[in-house]
């Protein structure tokens, strides 16, 4: 019985033409793709800081194409990265020893009343602990750690307000991604503002690193779709206004 070649030199063509594209080149150096890469504005050499920062990210944070915290470490030389959901003993060496620390978050309900940074009386050198995720997940990584941060760490703010909805790409060049209220930034931003109350040459480091920040939001810029208010908080500025045209009336 003669073979039969089955063969569809068609078939072939329209499996090769179906191929994935190539996948985009990728800087060895700041992870980034090269279309937005950030080397040339980084600091020739990582930022000394007498302060230590520690970065507590949630791991969905860490897959997250617009966080902020790889290039964070990439620019200050005492920043390290540890990826998990909460902070408890034996995952850094350095909080294990209970060190004089602060750690930034907004307030929260039933939460202790935390200091404005800007009020923090620094003695000593302290260890900056920040936590890296979505709004969500960060309440959770805050509520979830703050049991071993009672031992050593107090609770410091930024300046911020419920009231005023979040930045965006669009109303802020500062900002990549849509925050619950004003006053919420991107972790690289909270960090620069901490550093400039903490670090005798706080306002030189503050300037660096937003520099950077402002480069990557511009570079990204580019590749983000507008994005549309939440309901919640869309809600709570339509019951503001209606408030407000009520008294105007009266």
């Amino acid at each position: 019985m003669e073979a039969t070649n089955n063969h569809n030199p068609a078939a072939g063509n329209s499996s090769s033409s179906s191929s994935p594209p190539p996948r985009r080149s990728i800087c060895p150096n700041c992870s980034r793709p090269q279309p937005v890469c950030l080397c040339k504005f980084l600091p020739s050499s990582p930022i000394a800081t007498k302060t230590k920062i520690i970065l507590l990210q949630h791991p969905h944070e860490a897959q997250h194409k617009l966080s902020t915290t790889p290039i964070l470490t990439k620019c200050l030389l005492n920043a390290t990265t540890i990826v998990n959901r909460r902070l408890k003993p034996g995952l850094s060496e350095l909080l294990d020893r209970s060190p004089p620390a602060v750690f930034l978050f907004p307030p929260t309900p039933h939460s202790t009343p935390p200091i404005n940074i800007s009020e923090l009386n620094i003695t000593a050198n302290l260890v900056l602990i920040a936590f890296d995720g979505t709004w969500k997940h960060a309440k959770e990584m805050v509520r979830s750690s703050e049991e071993f941060l009672s031992r050593f760490a107090r609770r410091v703010c930024l300046d911020f307000d419920e009231s005023v909805e979040g930045g965006s790409i669009f109303d802020s060049e500062l900002i990549l991604r849509k925050e619950p209220h004003g006053g919420c930034v991107s972790t690289m931003e909270a960090v620069a503002r901490c550093l400039r109350v903490m670090e005798p040459d706080g306002a030189a480091i503050e300037k660096k690193l937003i520099e950077v920040l402002r480069e990557m939001v511009r570079l990204q810029a580019g590749f983000l779709k507008p994005m549309n208010p939440r309901p919640k908080l869309l809600k709570i500025k339509n019951r503001k206004k209606k408030m407000s045209e009520g008294e105007d009336e009266n």
